[in-house]
């Protein structure tokens, strides 16, 4: 069990937190010119980073708000807790989504299915 320090109300047991995904994702700044590939890549490709990652989560059963923690997804150690909006700390951060470019998309997982494939 691991015990997760909200900014808001101090250490509490991680079955009070959900998992909101990778901190940091820039929302695309002309989002009507995107290319259904390219929303695509917003809004389901993240990195699957082994060290430093910087994670979104929410206090769902205490005060009910978002924060950002940078952990070890090796050894599960939390580094740091900080609020939304705000940078991680020096040193910490894992390089955020809006820098890094995402995979595209493999040609089979591109085109539509027809419906003998199951779609």
């Amino acid at each position: 069990m691991l015990l997760f320090t909200c900014p808001n109300c101090g250490p509490r047991n991680e079955t009070e937190f959900h998992y909101g995904g990778q901190a940091h994702v820039a929302y695309p700044p002309q989002p009507e010119k995107l290319s259904d590939r390219e929303w695509a890549e917003y809004l389901f490709y993240r990195h699957n980073t082994k060290g430093l990652f910087a994670e979104r989560w929410v206090h769902s059963t205490g005060c009910r708000k978002w924060f950002n923690m940078v952990r070890d997804t090796v050894s599960y150690e939390i580094q740091a807790v900080y609020g939304v909006g705000e940078a991680a700390p020096e040193g910490l951060s894992a390089p955020p989504a809006a820098q890094a470019k995402s995979q595209p998309l493999a040609p089979a997982e591109a085109g539509p299915t027809t419906a003998s494939e199951g779609a």
